[in-house]
Parts: C-alpha cells; structure tokens; sequence
C-alpha cells in the first residue's frame, strides 16, 4: 500500500479557485488543498474554467503550444478549447485553465442558461483530453461537486478503457449538496455515453431528468463531503437533499472531512488587510483596531460596545430567517453593534436595509462582497454570527476562532465539529453552540455571547482558547492524503 510519503500524480477539477473565482467555500478549498498538496511534494495539476472575469495576469496564465483551439466533443455538440497554464496566486501549484469562450465568457460563473450542463460536461471532457495529449496519466482523479461529478462515469465507460487511465481512482468531494445540476432527461445524448447510456440512474430518467451529483456518488471509488458530522447528516431525509438513498447505499466509502483554512491569508499575525497586526498576546491591538473600524462605520456612538458580525451568502441555508425575531428584540435590549457584509435573497438583503435603518448608529450593511471588508469584519468583531440551517463545513467559524472572535453558531455540520461550546466551570470550549433551529433558541445563544464578553475572565478565556485551535491545511491535507493512498492501494 503506497503510504501517505509516497509521491503521488493527482488531478483536481474544481468549478471554482480562490483568488480567480469565487462564489463560495469551494474556491477556498481547491485553491488550499491544491497549494498543500504541491508543497508536500505531489504532481498535483489543478483544472478550473477561464471564466471571462479570470484575471490571466495574475495567475501567469500562458498558452500551451500544441494545446489550442482544439476540437471539444460534448455529445452532438463541438466547440473548440485552449490550455492555458499558470501558477496558482502566492504558490508556485500548476493551474490549468480550459479556454472555451463559446461556453464560459458569460457575465457570472453560473448561469441560468439552457446550456448549463453542457458548459460543465465540457470542462470535464476538456480535463480528460488535456491529460490525453499530455500523456499524463493522474493515479487520483479529485472531482469537486456537481460540476466535475459525471467524470466517474465517464473513467467507468469510455476513458476506463485507455491504458492512461487503467490505475485512476476517482474521489468526489460533495461541497454543498443543495447544488445537485439536474436537467431534462431530453438532453441524454449531451453526456455522449453510446451504448453505456444504460449505467445511468435509470429511477431519474424514469422521471424525466438526469441529476449530475447523483452518479459521482454512483460511481465514485470514494465520496467525502467537508466535515464528519455532516457525512452523518446527509444520509437522513433532513439534511439528504433526494440523495439520501443513493449515499446510503455507498456509505462504506462515505467519509467526511473537515475543510482546513489557508492561514497564509486568515492570521492576523500577518493579515495584508490589516494597519496593525495581533497575537494572542497583543490583543489590545485587535480593541485599536476594532475602534478604527467602527469609527469608520459611524457605529457605537454610545462608548465601546461589543461588535457582533456576519459575512454570508444570504440564503436559506444560512438561517438569515432566523435573526428577523431574534437580532432586533436582542438589540433593543442589549448595547452592542452589527455589521453585515453578504448578497443573496432579495428577502435577506431587505432585512438588513431595514435593520440598518431602524437602529441608525448600531447596525451597518454592506451588500455584496468584499475582501478586505470580510477580513476586517473578522478581525474586529468581538462575536461573528453562524445560525445555518445546514452547514457542510463553513470557514468562517474556524477563521473567526483565530481572530480572537467569539463564534456563535448552531450544532449542525461543520459548525459542530468545530466550535465547542464553553463550560463556565471548567474554563473549556471555544464558542457558543445552540441546537434548536428557531428564533428563541439564537436569542438565548447572543445573550449568552454578550454574557460572556462582558466578564473579562470568560472572555479572555474564550479567546485564548479559540486562537490556539489549529485547522491548517498540514493537518487536513494529510488526511486527503490517506485517503489517496488507501484508494490507491485498493
């Protein structure tokens, strides 16, 4: 069984890579885990779309000779692609960008258009070509959510034959299974299969679709999803979104583990974002800081209150619907400041103009999103809210925890495997945790944070305990590792 210090040749496909493109969790990880692998010494090759907003400049983006404008076969359809190769930003890691403008200059990187599937179909058939010409032959194939998930099937039918790929193993990773990439099963000759058109799921043609997440979990050698709890979660009808059945079904290769966070860009040792810089030691900087910032925002007009804080897609998923009750009854009786910083639902982005303006002085909103807002939010809140309905994993728990900002969040998912909630008594945990999934429930859970900050003891503690948690990629790196190996192996 090769073992985890064995030099490995892996090929991650990812719909989406920080600093490039972004929409969410996911650029973060395929960026990180590609940076780690590379530094640890492994030919890892990272494949993403060159969407039109990419910026080649900054990722030395170059065209490779004998790899342009060649033929792109996507069922009954032909375009025509290029390889561009670069660098991934502040990492010397191989990013390959499929150059296909027919399919991916669009005015975002997800789109509503009818030719959806094909754009993603055709970035997975563009990564298998690629390794064709280059003779290249990956031992992990790591295929990132629904976008990269109909590459399993397609290394079971027609690539599994080439003797370049007889020793690939397949790893889907499920980000957020909300996103599954369904379309009309009218459109089964997009995926070009030919006579293996009978290993598709045959309950979903039945019913007039054909769901892309649904057969990488299929086919998959192995599926992780971002956290352990959640790897539980998604095999109940709560948290299963439809693909309970088909997870359980596979669930002696089902694993869950935690996302690490890039501390080369969430420390506040060394945040580029930041006027001064702090360590556990030295946080009467982060209070200066914190004082600049609201200043800044015109908040906390009434002295130095505590400043809570959020960054998120507004979506359902993150149980906005939750603060409608909760976060104006709290601040009317409570003196502390918000600032949010997320787009999304027109009903969330709503509720936050109208909360701004109702507590004029105390409460800021910044639709949209913004870097260096994000990690000022971070670095100078005393709390950062997370009450999600469901959470895969979520980073901005973990950077939240080394920032010396009190996370409150509720136990599902990620957030539960880690933020702990504190024990008075013993001086233990790292945030504070609530279960049920209502309004009552987050409004004993911020009171309980304003509880806490108030008393110096708790809240030195709390912090204390939080910065020194450690979520590097160098540890969950090694475990993705592991698990090359062992499919390696079997």
């Amino acid at each position: 069984m090769p073992s985890v210090t064995d030099k490995l040749s892996i090929c991650l496909l990812a719909s989406e890579v920080a600093p490039l493109s972004k929409t969410g969790g996911l650029a973060d990880v395929a960026a990180a885990l590609t940076k780690h692998l590379h530094a640890v010494g492994h030919d890892v090759r990272l494949f993403t779309p060159c969407y039109s907003s990419v910026d080649r400049a900054l990722a030395n983006a170059q065209p490779v000779a004998g790899l342009t404008a060649l033929p792109l076969v996507v069922g009954p359809h032909t375009y025509v692609f290029s390889l561009l190769q670069g660098r991934l930003p502040a990492s010397s890691a191989p990013l390959y960008l499929i150059d296909c403008p027919q399919l991916y200059a669009r005015a975002s990187l997800y789109t509503s258009d009818p030719d959806e599937h094909l754009r993603f179909l055709g970035f997975t058939r563009a990564a298998f070509a690629v390794c064709q010409h280059l003779a290249w032959a990956p031992q992990i194939l790591h295929c990132h959510d629904w976008h990269a998930a109909f590459a399993p099937l397609f290394l079971k039918s027609s690539y599994g034959k080439e003797p370049l790929f007889a020793g690939t193993r397949t790893l889907l990773t499920i980000h957020n299974i909300g996103y599954q990439g369904i379309f009309s099963a009218a459109h089964v000759a997009d995926l070009g299969l030919g006579k293996d058109v009978s290993m598709l799921q045959q309950d979903d043609l039945a019913a007039g679709q054909i769901n892309a997440l649904r057969h990488g979990i299929l086919y998959a050698d192995a599926i992780t999803t971002v956290s352990p709890t959640h790897a539980l979660e998604i095999m109940t009808d709560e948290y299963g979104m439809g693909m309970q059945d088909s997870l359980r079904a596979r669930r002696e290769v089902l694993s869950g583990i935690l996302n690490g966070v890039d501390y080369d860009e969430w420390d506040p040792r060394h945040d580029r974002y930041l006027l001064q810089h702090f360590d556990p030691n030295h946080l009467k900087v982060k209070a200066a800081l914190k004082r600049v910032f609201m200043k800044r925002l015109e908040l906390g007009v009434r002295g130095d209150p505590p400043l809570a804080g959020i960054v998120s897609r507004l979506a359902a998923q993150k149980g906005i619907e939750l603060m409608y009750e909760a976060l104006p009854k709290v601040l009317e009786t409570r003196d502390f400041a918000f600032v949010a910083l997320g787009s999304g639902e027109a009903q969330y982005e709503e509720f936050f103009t109208t909360l701004a303006q109702r507590f004029p002085g105390r409460v800021f909103f910044r639709r949209g999103y913004d870097d260096e807002f994000a990690h000022w939010i971070e670095a100078t809140c005393d709390l950062f809210l997370m009450p999600s309905r469901y959470e895969p994993c979520g980073l901005n728990q973990m950077y939240s925890l080394r920032y010396g900002t009190i996370p409150v969040v509720r136990r599902t998912g990620g957030l539960a495997d880690s933020v702990e909630h504190y024990n008075r008594d013993t001086g233990t945990g790292t945030g504070v945790v609530f279960n049920d999934f209502d309004a009552p429930a987050l409004e004993w859970a911020l009171n309980t944070a304003l509880d806490l900050y108030a008393d110096p003891v708790h809240r030195a503690r709390l912090r204390a305990n939080g910065m020194q948690r450690d979520f590097s990629w160098a540890r969950q790196g090694a475990l993705y590792e592991a698990l090359y190996a062992r499919l390696i192996a079997a």
